[in-house]
């Protein structure tokens, strides 16, 4: 039976490389750029139980960005702990986690007002790629099509992440 949210029946008419975001800087954050690298998008939040997880991510991007990974933070306040402007979101996360990976202006990633592109990761992943809470991970190949999500409680330092980004980065 033919579901729309069944992966295998995801038909990838756009890939990831087709989406732009505006940086928390105000310029252009275009995944066209990363094409043939993997990409990891996670929505942030400065005020959540998982904010602990930039520190990972920062991690993961230091060891991993000459290898073909790109990390993006999307911040958000969909879950009404991300409040402050771009300002604060970027100063909050250079003072405390000397974050260096992109980051995109504060944005929704659920209903009617979702970025593109996380209306694109439902509609070719299904549910697993609608983040249920801040730190939802959404992992692209570099074939520009998604990989696998992780969700808030999957630290970007665990070994079931960890596998998957380094077998990514092999193919």
């Amino acid at each position: 039976m033919f579901s729309f949210f069944n992966k295998t029946n995801a038909n990838y008419e756009q890939l990831a490389y087709e989406f732009n975001f505006k940086s928390i800087d105000g310029g252009e954050i275009n995944l066209q750029q990363y094409k043939e690298k993997v990409i990891v998008v996670v929505n942030v939040a400065s005020r959540c139980g998982f904010t602990p997880q930039y520190e990972d991510l920062q991690s993961l991007w230091t060891n991993y960005k000459d290898k073909d990974l790109v990390v993006i933070g999307v911040p958000t306040n969909n879950f009404k702990q991300e409040p402050g402007s771009n300002k604060d979101i970027k100063d909050f996360c250079e003072t405390n986690f000397n974050i260096s990976f992109p980051m995109t202006e504060k944005i929704d990633v659920l209903g009617n007002n979702a970025h593109p592109f996380f209306i694109w990761a439902k509609e070719n992943h299904g549910k697993s790629a609608i983040p249920k809470w801040n730190f939802h991970k959404i992992i692209i190949g570099k074939n520009g099509k998604i990989a696998d999500t992780f969700a808030s409680i999957t630290k970007p330092s665990s070994k079931r992440f960890i596998d998957l980004i380094e077998a990514e980065i092999k193919n």
